[in-house]
């Protein structure tokens, strides 16, 4: 351990009921990617995940399926680990709830709040949800039901223990007011004050005498202990709570609690009362993220209409999965998975803009300098400076989003190194610089500059999509080059050797076709369901496939400018967002005085191929109406959107 800082990170332990869906897949990528980044800048990392076994619901469904319960939940559990071993989740430790070194630590707890007097035993009359292992007061209820999940809830009758939550309410506020990263995102905070410790906390059930599948409480047998203190436990039994020489003082307070936002009130209201009762510090932060959703609402196991990841993994790859949820929703908000949305990411992003960049510069490499990496020269032009300087600043830039756990915008900035690197070889068009014998020193710059914003961006890949830096690396000829895939090494630009051998592999993300893909995983039921129109095949008509092949972006013009001797031409600068401006030649000087345009937010074909007009590069083609004998209109956007929206 030495004296690295430490970094605890765990996600909720998961209820067995049943196999997990895509969604449940969403909080450990998450903590996963998070925790391999730590540990990418020199953190010593503690990554806990697991189980949560105990419990009415699963006693039933065990019951239901023939089976004793650890038989039953040993079965989901072996699957949940096979997927977490598919999605390449690196935990440190696995927790099971059913196992004895949670067990004999949870008992200690309870007797020990019992003893100091904030446990009593009275008797119990209310509701019950079986499903989210939740008591709930007459106010509280949906119309009759769980406020949480909608579903019927139970009233029952019993004898049980409760802990006094109102002893440390007031303790609770405190913290949270003078602690504003304690729940995040900041709009749950609000939540959690106004609608449950402000109006009065009540005293909290915690064992339960209908059901004999839960940790036996160790003075009264007859009770076992309720799931929510049993589970909440975990992260710190995980790590020896009470034991002499355990990892507990090393890693306690954990830094980042992931959770979904369902159940933000037991780890924003339960958990930290009770660590308060232990005399325990409290952890950094709690995030509650939102849910990815299907389109027609959330996804359930007990609806039925959970995607199953492992499905997604092992057709598309698991990095292809993990980039998606981790890339497609702002952390903290709520998403939503389609296939549609998934393929056209892959696309876009992965097969377009990186796998592209790497196949391009290494297919150059090899055409024109026999696959050996040329040495650059010591002069810099404008492009190189540029390629460099967002080199160097975009470990700065991920870091700090991964920091404010904006996992979205941390693969934002870096895609902006990936779309720079693009834009390099556009501005520089290394096919026009082999034509000249003069330029072969230029054009040798220009492939190592590649290269080297490659290694960056691979470095930088490594905890969000673990698998595809190898694949890079082996192409580059640097899989046995430790040093160069470490964060250190993006401290400075130009650490790759001139004079190595490099060679273009396979695609790293093929390019799919978006209709086979939804017939192939949706066999015959109606594309439509989802909420994707069939394709007529009529003489005339593209698929949406094809349409969706053109990337239609909202983009402003920056500034706009006659081409001398061009009559019908303007140069204009546009923004597609991201920090990235293109240059396009537009036929439109007719129509349009330049100083009319700048600030006009315009539809614009961003993935044209590059051509040059009169002498002058265009990357890109404006979007216009035309009418015969009647001015040009070019076609705007009618609301204040950013520049770089996608036109879909």
């Amino acid at each position: 351990m030495g004296d690295k800082k430490t970094f605890y990170i765990t996600t909720p332990i998961y209820y067995p009921s049943n196999k997990l869906h895509v969604g449940n897949s969403y909080t450990t990528v998450a903590a996963d990617a998070i925790a391999r980044f730590k540990r990418l800048t020199g953190c010593d990392v503690w990554f806990l995940t697991g189980t949560d076994e105990h419990g009415q619901k699963i006693q039933r469904q065990a019951e239901a399926a023939g089976k004793k319960p650890l038989e039953f939940v040993d079965e989901i559990v072996a699957w949940i680990k096979e997927l977490w071993e598919e999605l390449d989740i690196d935990y440190d430790d696995f927790i099971r709830t059913t196992e004895e070194r949670h067990k004999e630590k949870v008992a200690k707890i309870f007797t020990h709040f019992h003893e100091q007097g904030d446990i009593y035993k009275d008797k119990y009359e209310g509701w019950y949800c079986t499903p989210c292992e939740a008591y709930w007061t007459e106010r509280q209820l949906n119309d009759g039901n769980c406020p949480d999940c909608n579903r019927v809830v139970e009233l029952i009758a019993e004898e049980a223990y409760f802990f006094k939550m109102s002893k440390y309410a007031k303790q609770l506020e405190e913290h949270i007011e003078s602690n504003p990263d304690f729940i995040q995102p900041v709009s749950r905070k609000n939540e959690m004050i106004n609608n449950f410790i402000k109006p009065g906390l009540e005293d909290l059930c915690v064992s339960r005498t209908s059901f004999d599948w839960g940790i036996p409480v160790p003075f009264d047998p007859d009770h076992v202990i309720y799931v929510w203190l049993d589970a909440l436990s975990n992260y710190i039994t995980a790590l020896g709570f009470g034991e002499e020489d355990s990892i507990y003082e090393t890693y306690w307070p954990a830094d980042v609690q992931l959770i979904g936002k369902d159940i933000l009130r037991f780890h924003t209201i339960y958990w930290p009362i009770f660590l308060m009762a232990l005399g325990q510090p409290l952890p950094k932060t709690v995030f509650g993220h939102g849910w990815l959703m299907l389109q027609e609402g959330k996804m359930s196991k007990s609806k039925g209409n959970a995607i199953d990841p492992r499905v997604l993994a092992n057709r598309y790859s698991s990095d292809a999965l993990r980039y998606f949820l981790l890339r497609e929703i702002p952390f903290g908000q709520d998403g939503i998975f389609s296939l549609e949305n998934f393929i056209n990411r892959i696309n876009t992003d992965l097969a377009n803009d990186l796998g592209n960049l790497v196949s391009r510069t290494l297919t150059m490499a090899e055409r024109y300098f026999d696959g050996v990496l040329p040495r650059p020269s010591s002069g810099e032009q404008a492009s190189d400076t540029d390629l460099r300087e967002l080199a160097l600043a975009t470990p700065v830039a991920v870091e700090l989003y991964v920091n404010e756990l904006k996992l979205s915008d941390a693969l934002a900035e870096l895609w902006k190194l990936v779309r720079r690197s693009n834009k390099y070889i556009d501005e520089n068009m290394p096919w026009e610089l082999a034509k000249d014998p003069a330029k072969q020193i230029r054009l040798g710059t220009v492939i190592y500059n590649l290269v080297e914003s490659i290694r960056f961006i691979s470095v930088l890949l490594q905890p969000f999509v673990p698998r595809t830096p190898g694949k890079i690396w082996e192409q580059l000829g640097v899989s046995n080059n430790q040093a160069l895939q470490e964060w250190e090494s993006l401290q400075e630009w130009g650490k790759m050797q001139p004079g190595h051998a490099v060679a273009r592999g396979e695609d790293l993300f093929p390019r799919l076709n978006l209709q086979a893909e939804i017939r192939e995983m949706q066999g015959d039921q109606p594309a439509a369901k989802e909420g994707i129109s069939e394709t007529a095949e009529m003489e005339g008509l593209i698929t949406l496939d094809q349409f969706q092949q053109v990337d239609l972006r909202v983009a402003e013009i920056v500034s706009a400018e006659r081409i001398p001797k061009a009559d019908k031409l303007l140069k204009v600068e546009v923004d597609i967002g991201e920090g990235e401006n293109r240059q396009v030649v537009a036929g439109i000087a007719e129509h349009y005085k330049p100083e009319e345009l700048v600030g006009k937010k315009v539809i614009f074909v961003c993935n044209l191929k590059p051509v040059k007009l009169r002498g002058v590069l265009s990357q890109g083609m404006l979007l216009a109406a035309t009418q015969e004998d009647g001015p040009l209109a070019l076609t705007t956007v009618d609301r204040n959107v950013p520049p770089g929206s996608r036109v879909s």
